[in-house]
């Protein structure tokens, strides 16, 4: 996957990396423990105190974080060229670091002053060092790739998102908008879930699964299809929000977000089946999986829209940004750590002895037994929370977040075990 030792492209130092991995690991493990204490919030309003923390626990503490790790080590792949700085990396990963936690900890006793303010500022202040380094880097390259600039203008939306947040956070207490935070937390919302997160996911997936599946189809006509119609339908969904305030309406950019979703399911279908690699493993499995979990929000808010236009069930709101956090997302980044971290860990550990001793593969260093039980309860868990939500049973709701918690200790363990791993090898003159 990375750049061997004899590649022009240099490789970004561990130390840069893993404690991005670390950091998300354990917020998906403290979103889970807070929604196994709190499942009836599933039977509330959506807009609650504990759910609002949940929500950016799973947006900025586990999806963009993790992001944020992984896409250090892969800019060398994506554009091939070096990263332009550690000190960025390291000033968005601790202004990120605090950040995070204090605007969490203001949500959750709902309390939008200083602290809040000042956690919204922090994490602005993580993005836009990300965003810079990445454009340096990029600015290095004669000819970016199509893959490069659907994480640049990634990038961007996640800038757009985060200042547009911290603009919400001084509306609570001063009047920086017409109309009250409330009012724009659906714009809010998509510009970081269909402009950061989609088009992320798309742009580095898109590189990856044909590299992991060791498949040589390409097809850039596709790929800027899928960069058009979803930046398209955000745009579109931007200008209906603000100017033509219509449910009904929201069915065009939907239309063009889920024709692109379609489009690169249709781009992997043709990658899988022009592999050489035929033996698809259980990581590779769960992230072509994830792909169908983009399909299940598109239909919940499609059907909320076409079958209960402005009446919508609360039922299908906490649906559909459950999804699209604890299924998507989470799917996605399940399956792509340990296709990721093992490299990163095993070059920290193993690379200055490459070709003198025996030593373990990549796959090797975490547990394919607590990959696969994890995986298994994690699906189970997903499906059993999917049913409370949707019948409001707190019985079903409690066994599921049982579970997720669980998925999450043992994503967790895993994790772990990887990052703290010890050189194993059997030549003594290495020892």
């Amino acid at each position: 996957m990375f750049a061997s030792s004899n590649s022009p492209i240099k490789t970004t130092s561990y130390k840069v990396i893993l404690p991005f991995y670390a950091y998300a690991a354990v917020s998906f493990f403290i979103a889970a423990l807070l929604v196994f204490i709190n499942p009836s919030i599933f039977q509330a309003h959506h807009f609650h105190p504990h759910t609002l923390a949940i929500t950016h626990i799973m947006a900025l503490g586990w999806g963009t974080m993790m992001i944020l790790g992984a896409s250090h080590q892969l800019f060398p792949v994506i554009i091939e060229g070096k990263l332009y700085s550690n000190f960025l990396a390291y000033l968005s990963f601790f202004s990120a670091g605090i950040g995070i936690p204090l605007l969490i900890y203001s949500f959750y006793i709902f309390q939008f002053g200083s602290t809040a303010q000042l956690g919204g500022i922090l994490i602005n202040v993580a993005v836009l060092s990300y965003l810079i380094n990445f454009w340096i880097s990029i600015a290095q390259v004669k000819t970016p790739s199509i893959h490069a600039i659907f994480v640049f203008s990634s990038v961007l939306w996640l800038l757009l998102t985060t200042f547009f947040g911290l603009l919400l956070l001084y509306n609570f207490t001063m009047d920086v908008f017409s109309e009250s935070s409330v009012h724009y937390l659906s714009l809010h919302a998509h510009l970081g879930v269909i402009g950061w997160f989609l088009l992320m996911v798309m742009g580095v997936g898109s590189r990856l699964i044909p590299m992991f599946l060791i498949s040589k189809y390409e097809n850039k006509k596709m790929l800027n299809w899928i960069y058009l119609l979803i930046n398209a339908g955000l745009i579109a969904f931007i200008i209906l929000f603000i100017y033509f305030p219509n449910p009904s309406y929201y069915l065009f950019p939907i239309g063009l977000i889920g024709a692109a979703i379609l489009i690169f399911g249709k781009f992997l279908k043709r990658c899988h089946k022009q592999r050489i690699r035929k033996k698809v493993d259980g990581q590779v499995r769960l992230s072509l999986l994830s792909v169908l979990f983009n399909f299940i929000p598109i239909v919940i808010i499609a059907l909320a829209i076409t079958l209960f236009y402005e009446n919508t069930h609360k039922e299908l709101i906490l649906l559909y940004g459950f999804m699209i956090f604890f299924g998507w997302i989470t799917a996605i980044i399940m399956g792509m750590t340990f296709k990721t971290l093992p490299f990163i860990v095993w070059n920290k550990v193993y690379s200055s002895i490459a070709g003198i001793a025996k030593t373990p593969n990549p796959k090797e260093l975490f547990s394919d037994k607590i990959y696969l039980i994890n995986t298994l309860i994690y699906l189970m868990g997903i499906a059993v929370f999917i049913v409370g939500i949707l019948v409001s049973n707190i019985v079903l709701l409690t066994i599921g977040a049982s579970l997720l918690l669980i998925a999450a200790f043992l994503y967790n363990l895993n994790l772990f075990k990887v990052i703290f791993h010890k050189r194993r090898i059997n030549d003594r003159r290495t020892r």
